[in-house]
């Protein structure tokens, strides 16, 4: 819910990535975000998760759907964002919002499920190994701006 944006993007700035990137710091931060919550909630091809206990945002995850050639044309399942608040983590909230990611990717036809995870985050590498993630394929970016 658009209610829930402030306490998302508190999430995602916990950790040592997030908090040089991401924040609320004036008015046009939080427009920013609502935009792209907008975005992403009127389009059926991505799912932003929020997790709560007692009535607070503890876990997040965006899964989006992407068509593709390869495979036959088959659908794949791509896993965003994923945090939880950390005097949750070690608890399992992860295992879970990993393991609804990969049945609603399942429901919805996908060939494959995909994340990446940037290589300074050991610990989140040994999690989704854990949950049967391999490491296949050596992912690049390319910084716009």
């Amino acid at each position: 819910m658009p209610g829930d944006i402030p306490a998302l993007v508190t999430l995602i700035a916990e950790d040592e990535l997030g908090s040089g990137r991401d924040g609320i710091e004036n008015a046009a931060d939080l427009l920013a975000y609502e935009q792209a919550f907008e975005a992403i909630d009127r389009d059926r091809a991505h799912v932003l998760l929020a997790a709560e206990s007692d009535s607070a945002v503890v876990g997040t995850l965006q899964l989006s759907f992407l068509p593709g050639l390869a495979r036959r044309g088959s659908w794949r399942a791509q896993i965003e964002t994923v945090r939880v608040a950390a005097v949750l983590r070690g608890q399992g909230l992860g295992s879970l919002m990993i393991r609804w990611a990969v049945d609603e990717a399942t429901e919805r036809g996908c060939s494959l499920v995909q994340l990446t995870s940037d290589k300074q985050r050991p610990d989140a590498h040994r999690f989704y190994e854990g949950l049967g993630f391999r490491a296949t394929h050596e992912g690049m970016k390319l910084r716009l701006h």
